[in-house]
């Protein structure tokens, strides 16, 4: 499933895996046979759906990931037992003051597949660190689950924390990593803000847009995301971007996610943005929410990003 691709705004992207209207296809398949293949299996192949997980990446981002250095996060999961090595790409920003943020992924392309939306914030102000979950290019695992990924998106936080201890730490999470940014956002207290981009509610809800989401599948997701539901428990400043022309997660669901998050808040509908190039037509839109949003802190003043757009025509939703 294609539920959140990680690919950054380019005029020749690779040609894209199978979209969720394929998986939701696959699940219904499923659904008809779940007598035979039991539940253990359709658990796995979701997961093999939803993140795919994956060790490449596409070009363009191999080129803007140059010049970041490798992170190596340790850790023993309290949920398997075992010891973890989490890869991350860090992009420090000149001054060393500047406040961090940590980059969570979608779904496909290991981290360097984002390395330009990271290369974007780092300009807004940012030293950045991103992280490949269990599964993903470098990192130790084979198949990721929901709850995996939470934990290694803690474990990334704590990271963080225990080496910039007196920077303030905001949260970005992108589609799927938009709903484990929320459920990070929604267990931690020490963080500055929280930005999700081009995400949902739920999967089930997602499942509800396409074409055969009349269909009564929901009881049998089992990698469900319903960062509808925890959103509520954040306590920073949440900002929500979506493009106007995003086909794979609708709008829809990214001001639905917004309506559910306390106040402060802030909702961007990017006019055109599609699900890959919406970071780079909002940044001026970042630009002023880190500004009026996020407690009057701008980040440091720096030059757009190279290749980034200025956000045209968006129309935004701000509650004071």
């Amino acid at each position: 499933m294609s539920t959140s691709p990680s690919t950054p705004d380019t005029a020749t992207r690779p040609r894209r895996l199978p979209s969720l209207t394929g998986w939701l296809a696959g699940l219904a398949l499923l659904l008809a046979v779940l007598g035979s293949a039991g539940c253990a299996a359709l658990d796995e192949q979701q997961r093999r759906w939803i993140f795919q997980p994956s060790d490449r990446t596409w070009s363009g981002g191999l080129a803007a990931a140059q010049a970041m250095d490798e992170v190596w996060i340790d850790f023993r999961s309290a949920l398997t037992g075992e010891p973890v090595k989490l890869h991350g790409l860090w992009a420090a920003h000149p001054n060393p003051d500047a406040p961090v943020l940590l980059y969570l992924h979608g779904a496909r392309w290991d981290v360097r597949g984002s390395a330009n939306r990271m290369r974007r914030m780092q300009e807004l102000g940012f030293s950045v660190l991103g992280i490949d979950y269990r599964g993903f290019g470098k990192s130790t695992g084979t198949l990721p689950d929901e709850d995996l990924a939470y934990e290694d998106a803690r474990a990334a936080w704590s990271w963080l924390a225990s080496r910039h201890p007196a920077r303030t730490r905001y949260i970005f999470g992108h589609s799927l990593g938009g709903a484990i940014a929320v459920h990070l956002a929604s267990e931690v207290s020490d963080a500055q803000g929280l930005m999700v981009e081009g995400s949902f509610t739920s999967i089930a809800d997602v499942v509800k847009t396409y074409r055969w989401g009349w269909l009564p599948i929901s009881p049998l997701i089992t990698q469900r995301f319903e960062a509808g539901e925890r959103i509520a428990k954040v306590k920073a400043p949440v900002l929500v971007v979506h493009g106007s022309e995003d086909r794979t997660i609708s709008a829809t669901l990214g001001r639905a996610l917004y309506e559910r998050a306390p106040q402060p808040k802030r909702f961007v509908l990017v006019d055109g943005g599609s699900h890959h190039n919406t970071n780079g037509l909002a940044q001026e839109h970042y630009r002023q929410a880190l500004r009026d949003l996020f407690n009057g802190q701008p980040p440091p003043p720096a030059s757009r990003a190279q290749g980034a757009t200025p956000a045209q025509h968006a129309s935004t939703g701000h509650s004071p």
